[in-house]
C-alpha cells in the first residue's frame, strides 16, 4: 500500500479532461501511488467510471477505495444521507458497474445516517464482505465512539478522516482509538482547502460552491489564520520546498499507519508530491510546527454548520 493517495475527486470537476486525468492516473500507478479513493457521489458516477476506464487491464495494480451513502440532486444539492442497509448494497452494486470491477478492496459508508443504527449500516458492508463483492471496511468521519461500534460488528482496516497541521483535532480521542484498533488512517483535505499551500489568500465572494465556504476560509477566521500560515512558509524556504510539501511530510511523519490523500488531476504535479517522501524533519522542525499549529493556532470550523452536524469532532 502506498503511503501517499490519490484522493479523485477534483477530476470530475469542472472543468473536465478526462484524458489528462486518466493520464494522470496511469502515472501514478507507475510510480507506485496505488491508494486511489473515490465515490459513487464524486460526479454522480462520473468519478468512478473515469476510475473504471484508467484500470481498465491494470486492476492488479489498484487499490480502490470507495465511499459510498450520500445523496445529491442533479444540480449538486446536498439531499442528506442514506445508510440502510439495502440502499448500501444497491450503491455497491452499481459502484462495480461503473468501476468495471468484480471487488472493491475498501468500502465505507461516507458518514453515519442519523436515522439508521450505524450497527445495521456496518452489516451490510460486512455482507458485502462475505458476498466476495468488497475486501475490507472502512468508515469515514466518526470519532471513537462509533469507530468502536463499527469494529464490534466487523473488523474495520482504515478511518478516513480529515487530518492535517492546519486540523487536529483526531489526535486526543479518534486517532488513539484507531490506533488501539489497529486501523489505517487515511487523511483527506490534507491542506486544509488551501491554507496550507497557499492557494488560499482571501475569502471567495462567489462560485457554485460558496456556500460551502468553511468557517476558518471567512472574515476574521481567514486573516487569523492566514497568519498561523507563515511559520510553516519560513520553514519551508529553509528548506528548499514549498509549504505543500512540509504539510504533506509532516503527516506522514505522524506515523506508518497514516495514509495522505492528494488531490491530482495534472501530471504535471506528479514531481512535486513524490518528493514529499524524501523530506525528513529533525526533532526542532518538528517541534516548531507543533507550536506553530497547537491548539487555538486555527481558528473557525472545518465545515459550514449544515455539514458539520454529520462531521466528526
Amino acid at each position: 500500500m502506498s503511503r501517499l493517495g490519490v484522493g479523485c475527486s477534483r477530476m470530475s470537476a469542472p472543468p473536465r479532461d478526462d484524458a489528462e486525468s486518466i493520464a494522470t492516473l496511469h502515472a501514478l500507478l507507475d510510480a507506485g501511488v496505488n491508494f486511489l479513493d473515490t465515490a459513487d457521489f464524486y460526479g454522480m458516477g462520473h468519478n468512478e467510471a473515469l476510475i473504471g476506464r484508467a484500470i481498465k487491464d491494470r486492476r492488479d495494480q489498484a487499490f480502490l477505495s470507495v465511499k459510498c451513502g450520500m445523496m445529491l440532486s442533479p444540480t449538486g444539492a446536498f439531499l442528506g444521507l442514506d445508510g440502510r442497509p439495502s440502499a448500501v448494497k444497491n450503491f455497491c452494486a452499481y459502484s462495480l458497474q461503473r468501476l468495471g470491477v468484480e471487488v472493491i478492496d475498501l468500502y465505507q459508508p461516507g458518514r453515519p445516517d442519523p436515522a439508521v443504527p450505524y450497527e445495521e449500516t456496518i452489516g451490510a458492508v460486512a455482507d458485502l464482505i462475505k458476498d466476495g463483492k468488497v475486501r475490507y471496511l472502512g468508515v469515514s468521519e466518526v470519532g471513537a465512539h462509533d469507530l468502536r461500534r463499527a469494529h464490534s460488528v466487523h473488523p474495520v482496516a482504515a478511518l478516513e478522516i480529515e487530518y492535517s497541521l492546519a486540523c487536529r483535532f483526531i489526535e486526543d480521542e479518534i486517532l488513539v482509538a484507531a490506533r488501539d484498533l489497529g486501523l489505517a488512517l487515511v487523511a483527506y483535505r490534507t491542506l486544509a482547502d488551501g491554507l496550507l499551500s497557499g492557494a488560499v489568500t482571501e475569502e471567495p465572494t462567489r462560485g457554485p460552491t460558496v456556500h460551502l465556504t468553511p468557517p476558518r476560509l471567512k472574515g476574521e477566521n481567514l486573516k487569523h489564520n492566514l497568519q498561523a500560515m507563515v511559520a510553516l512558509r519560513d520553514m519551508a524556504a529553509q528548506k528548499g520546498r514549498t509549504p505543500a510539501q512540509l504539510a504533506l511530510a509532516w503527516l506522514l511523519s505522524r506515523g506508518e499507519d497514516v495514509i495522505a490523500l492528494i488531490g491530482m488531476r495534472r501530471r504535471s504535479r506528479l514531481r512535486e508530491n513524490l518528493e514529499v517522501l524524501d523530506i525528513a524533519f529533525d526533532a526542532e522542525e518538528l517541534a516548531g510546527l507543533d507550536r506553530a499549529f497547537g491548539p487555538g493556532a486555527i481558528e473557525g470550523e472545518r465545515y459550514p454548520p449544515f455539514v458539520m452536524k454529520y462531521a466528526a469532532r
